[in-house]
Order: C-alpha cells, then structure tokens, then sequence
C-alpha cells in the first residue's frame, strides 16, 4: 500500500439513511452477447473442449459467469440483429444455413441459435433480453419471433418451437426494439422519424400477443450524435405509451495519453444520463403523460476502439479475433468508475448490460481448447453484482479536484454507497482517481447503523499497466486494505493511488 501523501486533503461525504436515490434493480448487473467475433464460438460455446458440456457450453466458462454475477443478457445484438433471421437459427443444427453477417464482415453458420440461448441463460441464472430486427426486416418478423418464443402452443408457430424440443414457452419479458437506429453503419439505419413510426407500430403488435411485455426503445448510439436529444425526443414522441424504457450506449477509451480525462469519463457518463433522463420527462410534459420511461444502458465498458486490431483478420472468417482488448488496471478503476454512475442514478437506469460477455471487450477471456480466466474488469463488477443490491443512498463528496483537458476540474474521489434492505449492512464503492497520491476518505455514518467494518478490498497495483493473462491469469487481484478503522461514528481510511475499492459495513458489534 502507497504512504499517503500528508498534503492532499481529505475527502468526505456523509451518510444517512433518510436520503435515498432509489432501489437497486437487479437488471443493472447485466451483460451483453452478441455473435460478434469469439463471444460466442470459443467463447462461451466450443464444443470438442475439454471443460464442454452435451449442448457444447463451455462450463469453465459458465462458473466465471455465474461468479460474475450477471442478472441478464441482451442478445444476439447489437448490430448483428440488424440482419438477423431469427429462424434460420432454430430447428435441427444440420439443416440450418450459413450466412454472410453484413455488420461484422463474419460468416456466421447459426450452430449456436435461439434455444442454445436461452438454454445457456437457464445454466447461469441469467435473464434472457431479446432484441428483435427492425433493420433489415420489422413488424411481422417481431411478432412471429414473439410467438415462437413465448407462446404456449397450439400454434404453427409455438408448435415448431416444441417440435424443436423446448415444449415450455421461453416466457422472455423484456425485448429490444431494434439496435442504434440512428447509426448510418447499422443495415436499414433510419432517420428518427422512420424509426419512431416502425417502432411504435412494432410494439403496438407485440403488446396485442402480450399486453405484459417490456419493451426498449433505441435512444442515440451516444451522446456525441449530431442527432443527440432530438432523436430520443422524436422517438419517445411516437412511442411514449407504448415502451417501457430508452436505450443508451457508451464506451470510453484513454486517447493521446490523456489518462486524467480518461479517469474522469464517469463525468460524460452520468451527464449522458442527466440529459437522457432529462428529455425523456420533457415530452412526458409536453404529452401530459403519468408514467416515467426509464432508461436501459444496454451497451456501456471501455473499449479502445482508435487502436488497430493485432490480430490478422479475413473479411467473411468464421469467429475471426475482434475487439479483444485487454485490461490494464488503470481500464479497471474506469470501469469501476462508471459501475458507480450507474449506481448513483439507480432510480432512472434500471437496467443495463455490459458489453460484452466474453472475449469480445469482455471481462471474461478464453484460448481455443485452452483455458478461460478473469480480467481486471471482471473483479469491480463482481463485486457490485454482489453488494450492490438494495437501496443507493446519495451520496455527496466533498473532495478534493484535479485538472482535466476534457472536463475541467474533477474530484479526485468518485464514490455511492447501498444499503442492504434485508441486512442493514452498507457497501461502500469508491475510486481515486489519482494517479500518485493515496487520497484520505472520512465517511460520516451518523445517519446510518454501521458499527464495524466488515472488509475494505482495493483493487490497485504498482503497476497501472499491469494486466491479467493466460499465462498470468492472478496478476492482477484484489487485496485487502490496512489501516481502515470506525471510530465514534466516523470512518477512516486511505484510498490507494489509483484504485477501486469496496468496503463493507455492518451493525453488528465485533
């Protein structure tokens, strides 16, 4: 652990159990598979593989998942849903076809389909999050994949589904409308209006077979969209009363060395939210609506999109190696870091998928016949998933500030904290986002009951470049803190350079 530099100040915040932000929705410790490079074939899917299961799974695989706690998973995209058939991946493996994915350059051969989905999703205690296409196809296709999947029978439809030997209805509740609309790079890209009218028309149809579902609508692929807010307004003006949720996406990446603006991308992230949120209650103004649409960041992780892929790629390759970034420390506390801004608007975002699950900008990676292992992302959103679960309390820091090129002064400190609606017990999350300094944390628990410290787990490193691999798979691990201590109601500690941590608090007496 790094002495604490005597002449930073502390930072502080104080507890108390009157000022909530709202409920944690499980939904928040989502992911995201899409049949994108390896996510799926090697990656969750390989059969042959020693650890493989009869359906092929990968069950090394699924016990990092089930340790990461996801809740759900939205599938099979992303863009990849935008020329998706959906009945080309049902039914007898060896009669389905092989097809060109246009979104990816990708030959995609559909041997992992619909039913291996929802039967890995039933593995790993994970809700499945269905995305329908409405690029390259619409109305009908949405409600025939509907029927399929969550009809009970006596139908040509669900009785295929049977015949395809899942005889009990998938009972999938929450559905995509589509995937960043608003992307001239996505197959049938549209404009909002367009979009809104296909949309609105498409969750019309799907509510006629089940008036229960929840459905998303796409919000703007980022919030750097020249047709940022004005899309979500036009959409939400068709759709309002029909959708249950807006989507957002967001990745962030350190570009030219600005590590203190990239540290700080949680700032852009919890603005994203703000606006979205923002937009969504202006047209329930202007429609004199009673409901609140909530937001889904169904696509959200650092991704270093600018750096040029190592891996030699061929245009139409099967499973080709994309986007298989990998994690240094530094990515970790930014992970973290945005873990935290969603967890500081639980009340709005209330659902959310990481993207993505495996191999693919994933916090889980994998060799071909070889091993699987954890990257330093995997360790801040397993502990969310785990601790993070009740009420978020609102949190206001009083911290000391850096400079940034991108987004001015910024608190070195980035923190929330749950309440445990069962236990009573509180987990702390907080980063420093120094890069030298340990920055000193007074926690004011007047307002709470926190007697004891449970643990407090950094996740740092002496080495902000250092990384996990399958050679090293354990380089990069949380440890435990020292020095952390509770007395008359005040809490103290020191926050490591550069470092997420978890601490952990109890009523209970030691």
């Amino acid at each position: 652990m790094s002495e604490p530099d005597s002449t930073t100040p502390a930072a502080r915040f104080t507890l108390d159990s009157a000022f909530a932000v709202g409920s944690v929705n499980p939904r928040l410790y989502g992911s995201f598979v899409e049949h994108m490079g390896r996510c799926v074939y090697t990656g969750l899917y390989e059969p042959g593989h020693p650890a493989a299961d009869a359906d092929g799974l990968r069950q090394d695989v699924l016990a990092l998942v089930r340790e990461l706690g996801v809740t759900t998973v939205r599938y099979p995209g992303g863009n990849f849903v935008s020329g998706y058939r959906w009945e080309d991946s049902v039914g007898p493996r060896e009669e389905r076809p092989t097809r060109l994915d246009l979104a990816w350059k990708s030959t995609e051969t559909n041997e992992f389909g619909l039913g291996e989905f929802v039967d890995f999703c039933g593995k790993t205690g994970m809700e499945p999050m269905m995305a329908v296409n409405l690029g390259t196809r619409g109305v009908e296709d949405a409600v025939r994949l509907l029927e399929y999947s969550n009809h009970p029978g006596g139908t040509e439809l669900s009785d295929r589904r049977a015949a395809h030997g899942d005889k009990e209805p998938y009972g999938i509740r929450m559905w995509c409308l589509g995937n960043e609309m608003d992307g001239p790079w996505q197959t049938g890209h549209k404009t909002p209006e367009e979009y809104g009218r296909l949309a609105a028309e498409t969750a019309r149809a799907m509510r006629q077979v089940d008036p229960g579902l929840e459905l998303v609508a796409c919000g703007s692929s980022s919030s750097s969209m020249p047709t940022f807010a004005s899309w979500e307004s036009t959409v939400l003006q068709a759709t309002y009363d029909l959708v249950d949720y807006v989507s957002l996406h967001a990745y962030y990446e350190e570009i030219d060395g600005d590590r203190d603006s990239f540290l700080a991308s949680a700032v852009d992230m919890e603005h994203f939210i703000e606006s979205v949120v923002a937009t969504c209650d202006h047209v329930r103004a202007r429609l004199k609506a009673k409901k609140h649409i909530n937001l889904s960041f169904d696509e959200w992780n650092v991704w270093y999109q600018k750096r040029p892929n190592p891996h030699a790629v061929e245009e139409w390759q099967q499973a080709p190696r994309l986007l298989e970034d990998v994690y240094t420390v530094t990515d970790a506390v930014v992970f973290g870091s945005l873990l935290i801004a969603l967890l500081r608007h639980a009340d709005r975002v209330t659902s959310a998928s990481l993207a993505q699950l495996v191999n693919v900008i994933a916090p889980i990676m994998t060799e071909p016949g070889g091993p699987a292992w954890r990257q330093t992302t995997f360790y801040p959103f397993a502990q969310a998933s785990a601790y993070g679960r009740g009420t978020v309390l609102r949190v206001e820091v009083d911290s000391p500030t850096y400079p940034t090129a991108r987004f001015g002064d910024v608190p070195l400190l980035h923190a929330t904290a749950v309440t445990d609606d069962e236990t009573g017990d509180i987990t702390v999350f907080a980063v420093n986002r120094s890069q030298t300094d340990a920055l000193p944390l007074e926690i004011d628990l007047r307002g709470v009951d926190a007697r004891a410290v449970v643990e407090h787990l950094v996740l740092a490193d002496s080495d902000p470049e250092a990384t996990n691999t399958a050679d090293r798979p354990d380089r990069v691990t949380p440890h435990a803190a020292t020095g952390t201590t509770l007395t008359d109601g005040v809490l103290h500690a020191e926050l490591e350079p550069l470092s997420w941590n978890m601490i952990r608090l109890t009523h209970q007496q030691n």
